[in-house]
Order: structure tokens, then C-alpha cells, then sequence
């Protein structure tokens, strides 16, 4: 197809504001595509490579205007395209108001002189070629490529070549639209068109095997390892949410970490890079690597993290893609916060010394893929068992699942009570919380759906007087901790629960020492406080209760911090917790 041709149907699709319209016409453009399907099933979107695709033209906006002033004429230079992106403010437009093709000389770096007919395959060619373009002197030839391909385009497809190069297509084609054009251009189920989009995240290849193959070849799509494939996302949910929409919920740990996929044969990765176009030298030869790490935008992080290549190649025997968490840790093993991460995350340089500084390990709490089986299907529970007994290859049967090097634990349960508890037990660990999981649920990647939920942040927070307390046991004994919370009635003060979640052992003793002053009476471990001290307290919801004062419960309370600028007549009142229960 020429390039001309591509950039006319971009206008055509450009100019329309209905979804439906816009799909019609990326499925006719399908249709039409011929040989170079999936480079226009990616080119639509915006994108130069397959999404799975790290690889990156690493082009910025100087190196765009220098090849559009040059192939504008030798009055012409980048600050001049500059100037006229700040009036018209899109670079396509600026683009198109040149007229190109009069230049000589460089236009021979894309096998051809100005006014020759430029193809889709031509173009696509040409930027993997300035992709793989690196090292000394590599900006000037990425320039001279630009020009060469800016040197051979009329108005419009000076207009979506430069969108291109800069990734700001923009006509209004999404991942969806691509999608339904595929179903649509071949006669072929949605759903059977997203699962193959799903495994292989190769929206041109999936174009090419749906009209070649059918739904055969569709369903004949698999996982690859070193191919990622995009992330489960969670939305944010309540325990009762969940409880009410599930028999039970598989709850985990969330870490303060990093999202990665670990790709592990230890015969050795092979892919297929899937662009038409790209040869075998155009790339790094990473086919024989054991082990690749991709995080969450699937970049590949693999340099970055040797301590997660040691892991998988001391633990692991078979085939597998599994999902997790990256963690920074401090000497003792304890979690340090997400900013630790990206200090090691992205790092390209210095990567020993980077690692001195800052140690990670892996934690996964999901297996998409062992010994050959996809396991994209299967149920969360079962999921966790298989990647369980992957953890375990090297260790056996004779430790509990919390002794198993970078498993993450789940739980199946019904009971708020535990789920609780579990949350607790996550905060005091350093952790930022719990996921709530369908246990029943399979794993849909790219999706943000219902079946994972982050425990929802609190809606609302109250101010309440503490006037009670108990002293802990065990290694909190010396610490005061359940804090009993009141609201203000009147002259009055009501209780409406107690508090122990969210509060670490660190911040237990500096409570003891601000509350220890305020201490009226003590029977055994309960103890009576003076009304002196407000906690911000966040909480799911405020329910009816016998057990307090009040009449009310706050349910899943969590200790937020101390309002010190607060005394307890700028405490709640019960009329204000009746009104927010009502609303």
C-alpha cells in the first residue's frame, strides 16, 4: 500500500467523532491492507512496533523538526518549525504546511529521490532501521532517515508520518477499535479475537492470522515465553463489596512494590519478534537468555534486576511466566518504600553499585504459564497452587508456604474478621494492604475488572476523643494499642469502636508515651483515658451497633495519624455521624 494512500484513509478516520463510524473505517482499511496488515493494524494506533515491543525509535521532538525544516528547503530550520508549532500547536499540521521533495543528496538514505511514491512497508522499514541506529553519531543518522522519508511525502503524509515518529496520532483509534475492525474485517467473534489479543498482545499479527487462518488460527494462539503479555489491573473495593458479591474472597498481601512478569526456560527464551521487516541483526540476540523481566508497561527490566535473574535460575526448573512484586528491602529484609524501587527499577548504568545501595527481591502472587500450559483460564486458587509448586521445585514439600522463597501468600475466607486481620498483619508488615481476589476468577490480561480489588482507600475520615485503650501482649506488653474512639453528644461522649489497624510498632510507642499521661484508671489490661488526645480514624462505613454507646460502629476503622491541632471539643459529633450515615 502506498503511504499516501494510508494517510488518506488516516484523514478519512480522523475526521469522523462516532465510534461506530471509526470502526467501519479501520475495518475497510484492514480489508484493503494487503501484505502490510500488520504494520497498518499497528500504524492506525500509533504505534511503529507490536505493544509486547519495548523497542523504541527514541526519537524527541528536536530531532523531528531538524529532518522536517531540512526537507523544507534551505530557508527552513528547526527553530522556524518550532516557531510555527507554538502558533498552530500540532505537529502534524506544521508538517503539512511544507511543501517537501525538493531536496537532493539524502534522500538516497531511503533508496529512493524526492517524489517517488513512498509505500507503508518503505516507512515502516525505514524507522526499524533508525530504531536499531545507536552509538556515536547515531542522532545525525536518525535525522538523515527522517529527512529521507519527509523529503519523499506530499501534505498528508508529511501530516501522519510526523504523528508517527512522535507517537501523537491521534485519530481516535484505541486497542478496542483495532479490535472490533479485526472481528468485523473477517467475519470472526469478538470474544475469540480478544483472547487471542490478550496471550499474544500483537494486535498486527493478530490482523494477519485472522484473515490467513480464521478461527483456527486464532485459537491456536498461545503464550510466549519473552513475550509479555499486558498486566491484570485491580479496581479499588471494599471488604463488603466483596463479601456480598463473592461466597468468598482469596486475600493477599498488596507490597509496596513494582509490578513484573518473570519469562524463565532454562533451555533458553525464543520469540518471535513479529514486525514485518525486522531481520535478526536488528535486535539484541537475547534468544538464548534463560531468564527476561518486563514490568508493568512491558519494558524490559532485565539488566536492571540481577538479583530477580539469580532468583529464577536457583529456584526454578521448568518453564514459566509468573506475575509479581518487586520489593526493596533494608539489611534485615524489611520492606523499604516504593521510591527505594525506582532507584534499581529502570536502571541502565551502574547497575552493581545501584544494587549496593538498594537490594530487591521478587514476590509473585500469580503463574500465567508452567511447563508448557497456559493457565490464563484456570481459577485464582488454582493459579496460586501451580505457582506454589513451581516456587517449591528446589525445596520440597517439607516447609510451610511461608517459607518458600518469593511466594506470596493467599487466603480463602468469608470472615470480614479475618480479612481484617490479614490487613493488619499486611500494615504491621510494612505492607501497603491487602487485594481482594474472586477465587473463581480467570486471569484477563490488560483488564481492570471486578474479580481484583484493591481494598478501597477510605472514603471518609472522623476525628474522634480516645478514651480508652488496652495494653498489648507478647512484644507489644509495654505498648498501649485498641484504642477505644467517642464522639461528642452534647457535654457527652459516646463511644463508636476501637482502632488497631494502620499502626506500626514504631508509632505504638510514641502513643503510649503521648497517651501514658492521660491514663484516669487501669483494670488489668483495660485502661480509662482522660478525654485529651483526637485521632483522624478512616473507616468503610458506619453501621448500626449495640456493642457502643453511640449506637454506631464504625466498620474497618484505621488509625489515620494524631490531630494535634485538635482538642476534643473540635471532636466529631454523633449528629454529624448520623448525617454521614444517611447520605
Amino acid at each position: 500500500m502506498k503511504f499516501a494512500t494510508f494517510a488518506e484513509r488516516a484523514a478519512e478516520i480522523d475526521a469522523e467523532s462516532a465510534d461506530l463510524e471509526i470502526v467501519e473505517c479501520v475495518t475497510d482499511l484492514l480489508v484493503d491492507a494487503g501484505d502490510e496488515i500488520e504494520v497498518i493494524a499497528r500504524f492506525v494506533q500509533g504505534r511503529v512496533f507490536p505493544a509486547w515491543d519495548s523497542t523504541t525509535l527514541d526519537v524527541g521532538p528536536s530531532a523531528c523538526y531538524e529532518a522536517i525544516a531540512r526537507a523544507a528547503g534551505t530557508n527552513v530550520d528547526a527553530d522556524d518549525v518550532e516557531d510555527r508549532l507554538a502558533e498552530i500547536g500540532e505537529i502534524g499540521e506544521v508538517a503539512a504546511s511544507y511543501e517537501f521533495g525538493g531536496q537532493q543528496g539524502l534522500g538516497a538514505f531511503t533508496g529512493g529521490s524526492g517524489g517517488d511514491d513512498l509505500t507503508v512497508r518503505e516507512v515502516h522499514e525505514t524507522l526499524t532501521d533508525l530504531a536499531a541506529t545507536e552509538g556515536s553519531g547515531s542522532q545525525d543518522r536518525k535525522v538523515d532517515l527522517l529527512f529521507g522519508l519527509f523529503n519523499r511525502c506530499a501534505s498528508e503524509e508529511a501530516r501522519y508520518l510526523a504523528r508517527l515518529v512522535l507517537s501523537e496520532m491521534r485519530i481516535g483509534v484505541g486497542e478496542g477499535a483495532v479490535r472490533d475492525a479485526i472481528a468485523d474485517a473477517f467475519d470472526l467473534p469478538d470474544d475469540r479475537v480478544e483472547r487471542a489479543l490478550q496471550v499474544s498482545n500483537d494486535y498486527g499479527r493478530i490482523a494477519r492470522v485472522a484473515r490467513e487462518e480464521g478461527l483456527e488460527g486464532l485459537d491456536a494462539v498461545d503464550l510466549e515465553l519473552g513475550r509479555p503479555v499486558q498486566a491484570m489491573l485491580a479496581q479499588a473495593g471494599t471488604v463488603t463489596d466483596v463479601l456480598e458479591e463473592w461466597a468468598e474472597a482469596a486475600v493477599e498481601w498488596k507490597f509496596d512494590g513494582a509490578r513484573i512478569q518473570l519469562h524463565h526456560d532454562p533451555d533458553g527464551l525464543e520469540h518471535d519478534p513479529g514486525a514485518i521487516g525486522v531481520s535478526s541483526d536488528a535486535r539484541p540476540d537475547d534468544s538464548r537468555a534463560t531468564t527476561r523481566a518486563f514490568s508493568r508497561n512491558m519494558e524490559d527490566v532485565t539488566d536492571a534486576l540481577p538479583e530477580v535473574v539469580e532468583f529464577a535460575e536457583e529456584t526454578l526448573e521448568e518453564p514459566v511466566i509468573l506475575d509479581g512484586e518487586v520489593v526493596a528491602v533494608d539489611d534485615a529484609g524489611e520492606p523499604l518504600p516504593f521510591q527505594e524501587v525506582l532507584k534499581r527499577f529502570r536502571r541502565k548504568h551502574d547497575v552493581e553499585k545501584a544494587r549496593e545501595d538498594v537490594a530487591v527481591r521478587p514476590v509473585f502472587f500469580d503463574c500465567l504459564h508452567a511447563d508448557g500450559e497456559d493457565l490464563l483460564e484456570e481459577p485464582v486458587v488454582d493459579r496460586h497452587d501451580r505457582l506454589e509448586s513451581v516456587l517449591r521445585a528446589r525445596v520440597g514439600n517439607d516447609v510451610g508456604p511461608e517459607d518458600v522463597d518469593g511466594l506470596s501468600l493467599l487466603w480463602i475466607t468469608d470472615d470480614a474478621g479475618q480479612i481484617e486481620s490479614i490487613d493488619a498483619d499486611a500494615l504491621e508488615a510494612g505492607h501497603e494492604g491487602i487485594m481482594l481476589k474472586d477465587p473463581e476468577s480467570a486471569y484477563t490480561p490488560g483488564r481492570r475488572g471486578k474479580n481484583w480489588r484493591k481494598r478501597k482507600p477510605d472514603v471518609e475520615t472522623l476525628d474522634c476523643v480516645v478514651t480508652g485503650a488496652e495494653w498489648g501482649e507478647g512484644r507489644r506488653a509495654t505498648f498501649l494499642g485498641t484504642f477505644e474512639l467517642s464522639v461528642r453528644d452534647g457535654d457527652t461522649l459516646e463511644t463508636v469502636g476501637k482502632v488497631a489497624t494502620g499502626i506500626t510498632d514504631e508509632k505504638l510507642a510514641e502513643l503510649t508515651d503521648l497517651l501514658e499521661p492521660h491514663v484516669a484508671a487501669e483494670d488489668g489490661q483495660e485502661v480509662t483515658l482522660e478525654p485529651a488526645v483526637v485521632f483522624e480514624v478512616g473507616y468503610e462505613e458506619i453501621q448500626t451497633s449495640p456493642t457502643y454507646s453511640s449506637g454506631y460502629a464504625l466498620r474497618f476503622p484505621r488509625f489515620v495519624g494524631v490531630r494535634h491541632d485538635k482538642s476534643p471539643d473540635d471532636a466529631e459529633t454523633l449528629e454529624r455521624l448520623e448525617s454521614l450515615r444517611s447520605s
